[in-house]
């Protein structure tokens, strides 16, 4: 498979679907809470339809697992497959705030080989494709993340789910140096650690393996490293499909 003419020939689709959710959330989202007390808008499911549609289209021989859809979740040792989260970070979409975000990876045999994430209320839009192939589209042009990382100012930041820092991430903290952090949520956090512009994220085991999966590629091929807390690679098709612990590092602090 040409990872990179996959990843090339999504890009529109990308900014296309980045388009839609801004435009239906000005026009005024349906909201609806789903069985587990999370919420869902219509710009979900039309964003969903939209990227499900052209990589099925792009490459139809590998299954899809959508967060907004029951398809193939239920199937078992699958190595090979599409994981998307249509819109990450629900709660900032639906409530007018900037940090959601557009996410395909692509999973091949249990790792993350390409993604793309757009983050259109930031007009941001990163995607990778392999070892120092990792960009950022700003103007048009190609900024590759692995040249263009900012170099570490010897303060080291990281991001953190929520402003209450539990104390086995305090002790991650404390033993990797970190002076500062800031709150962040959606996948955005993995491509501003890819970028150097923060040195990294840590988290429990909570979330799902679409909301990682994109984001895992385009900052492991940015020249950072993704492990859970015992240094493990992480791998995806679990039968749950639920994340380990997570750390996140940038090339910067590597």
């Amino acid at each position: 498979m040409n990872l990179k003419k996959v990843v090339k020939d999504l890009i529109e689709s990308f900014l296309i679907a980045g388009d839609l959710a801004i435009e239906l959330r000005t026009k005024g989202l349906i909201k609806k809470i789903k069985s587990d007390n999370t919420p869902v808008s219509n710009g979900d499911i039309e964003v969903n339809k939209l990227i499900t549609k052209k990589i099925s289209k792009i490459t139809p021989e590998i299954p899809i697992i959508s967060e907004e859809s029951f398809e193939n979740k239920d199937k078992q040792n699958l190595k090979n497959f599409w994981l998307i989260d249509p819109i990450d970070g629900t709660h900032d979409y639906i409530n007018n705030l900037e940090e959601f975000t557009i996410n395909a990876g692509l999973i091949m045999d249990n790792k993350p080989v390409a993604g793309l994430i757009n983050a259109p209320a930031k007009n941001r839009m990163f995607y990778s494709y392999g070892e120092n192939n990792a960009y950022e589209l700003k103007n048009g042009k190609e900024l590759n993340l692995g040249d263009s990382i900012i170099k570490n100012t010897d303060r080291i930041k990281f991001i953190s789910y929520s402003n209450k820092i539990k104390p086995e991430i305090q002790k991650i903290y404390n033993d990797l140096g970190v002076k500062e952090n800031i709150k962040m949520k959606s996948s955005l956090k993995f491509c501003v650690v890819a970028t150097g512009e923060y040195d990294g994220y840590v988290a429990e085991p909570r979330a799902y393996e679409w909301d990682i999966a994109a984001g895992h590629a385009i900052l492991s091929h940015a020249g950072g490293e993704v492990t859970d807390f015992s240094g493990n690679e992480i791998l995806y098709g679990k039968p749950d499909l639920k994340n380990t612990s997570l750390i996140l590092k940038s090339k910067t602090i590597l």
